[in-house]
C-alpha cells in the first residue's frame, strides 16, 4: 500500500510500485484528464506536475512519488470555477479534439508557476515535448499567453494591488 498526494488529497493505492503513475491516476483514482498517448514519453498527453515540475506520467513509477505533490488538470479548478489556465483555454477555444490539452495545460502551468513572466519564446520551447495532431498550436500558444496574464491578475489582491502571500 502506497500513499500518494494527488491534487492536495492523500490516497492509499494498492498497486505494484513499478506501476506508472498514469495507470494509477486513471484506473485507481478515476482522474481521467491525463491521457495515454504513446506510452513512451514522446507525445506529452500524459503530462502532470510533480512538486511543481512537468513529468510524463506514463514513464514515472509510483515508487518514486510517495511524499511528493502530484497535480493533474482536475487540481487546477472545477467546471464551476476553472483555474486561470483552464479559463484561458476556454476563452481562446484552444481545444479541438482535446486529447493533448490536459498535458499542454500542465506543462504550461509548471512553467508559469516557476516563471510568471515567461517570454513567448520560453512558452514555445516549454511546450515542444507535447504534440498536437489537430493543428491548434496557435490557439494553444494564445491560451497560454492569456493564462500568463490571468495568473498575474489572480496573484494580485484587488484592493491594494499587492501580491498575495
Amino acid at each position: 500500500m502506497m500513499k500518494l498526494n494527488v491534487n492536495g488529497s492523500t490516497h492509499e493505492v494498492d498497486a505494484d510500485p513499478a506501476t506508472p503513475l498514469l495507470y494509477v491516476l486513471r484506473n485507481d483514482l478515476e482522474l481521467n484528464a491525463a491521457k495515454f498517448g504513446c506510452g513512451l514519453g514522446q507525445c506529452g498527453a500524459c503530462t502532470v506536475m510533480v512538486d511543481g515540475k512537468a513529468i510524463f506520467s506514463c514513464l514515472t513509477p509510483i515508487l518514486l512519488l510517495e511524499g511528493r505533490e502530484i497535480k493533474t488538470v482536475e487540481g487546477l479548478g472545477t467546471i464551476d470555477s476553472p483555474g486561470p489556465m483552464q479559463q484561458a483555454f476556454i476563452e481562446e477555444q484552444a481545444a479541438q479534439c482535446g486529447y493533448c490539452i490536459p498535458g499542454m495545460m500542465m506543462r504550461a502551468q509548471a512553467l508559469l508557476q516557476s516563471k510568471p513572466d515567461a517570454s513567448d519564446a520560453e512558452i514555445q520551447v516549454t511546450l515542444e515535448p507535447n504534440l498536437c495532431r489537430c493543428g491548434t498550436h496557435l490557439r494553444i500558444l494564445k491560451a497560454v499567453k492569456r493564462a500568463r496574464e490571468l495568473m498575474k491578475t489572480a496573484a494580485m489582491t484587488p484592493a491594494s494591488g499587492e501580491r498575495k502571500v
